[in-house]
């Protein structure tokens, strides 16, 4: 099977059976889907979605939070991994926006970069979620999935990992495929013991092949 063929066929998969993935993030505007990307680093979406409410609620916009204290915001945050530094992210993010980006959320991932607390995953992430654009976030999941099935070869890193799916997705799917990853990372395709039983992906995956095939 070619790399090709591989490609297609993961992609034909999730179109049947996920045709509209999206995030688990909960969020209303792109201010918010940027705290709770901010925040889910090291960090599952179920306690970043129990823990945005408070958050949201205290300091629902830019102008607002930027004027929050440590000691103000630190006590709703503590409850996620690396409060400090997130804690201090938050508030320096929404200092930049209200001070570089009238208090909008850039849609650029060299804007987006400039923020504090956002890497080149988080600003694919807000680029693609909100506003379909072709950029892949490959985060732990992604990283682990491709290169178990095959989409990727001998990738050392997240951003090589990255340039080998956008080379091989088609552009108008990037958006999408960055969830099919996820969610097939954290549901299926897990770190220990991956659920091949349950995966549609099997005839073509070569970890499989290698795991129950070999010899």
């Amino acid at each position: 099977m070619t790399r090709k063929q591989r490609y297609d066929y993961v992609i034909a998969w999730f179109s049947e059976h996920a045709p509209e993935p999206e995030t688990e993030l909960l969020y209303e505007n792109p201010f918010q889907l940027l705290v709770s990307v901010i925040l889910s680093a090291q960090c599952t979406d179920k306690r970043v979605n129990q823990t945005t409410p408070a958050i949201f609620a205290r300091f629902p916009n830019p102008e607002s939070l930027s004027g929050a204290s440590f000691d103000e915001l630190f006590p709703l945050v503590q409850s996620i991994s690396y409060p400090n530094n997130k804690t201090k992210h938050l508030i320096g993010m929404a200092n930049m926006l209200v001070k570089d980006f009238h208090g909008k959320v850039p849609l650029s991932v060299v804007e987006l970069m400039r923020l504090p607390g956002v890497g080149r995953k988080t600003a694919n992430v807000i680029t693609s979620v909100v506003d379909n654009q072709p950029n892949m976030a490959v985060d732990t999941h992604v990283f682990r999935v491709a290169a178990r099935i095959g989409l990727t070869v001998r990738a050392k890193t997240p951003l090589a990992a990255e340039k080998q799916l956008l080379q091989f997705i088609p552009v108008e799917l990037i958006h999408k495929a960055h969830h099919w990853l996820i969610l097939h990372g954290r549901y299926i395709c897990v770190a220990r013991n991956p659920k091949c039983g349950d995966c549609g992906l099997r005839v073509v995956c070569k970890y499989y092949q290698k795991k129950f095939n070999s010899g």
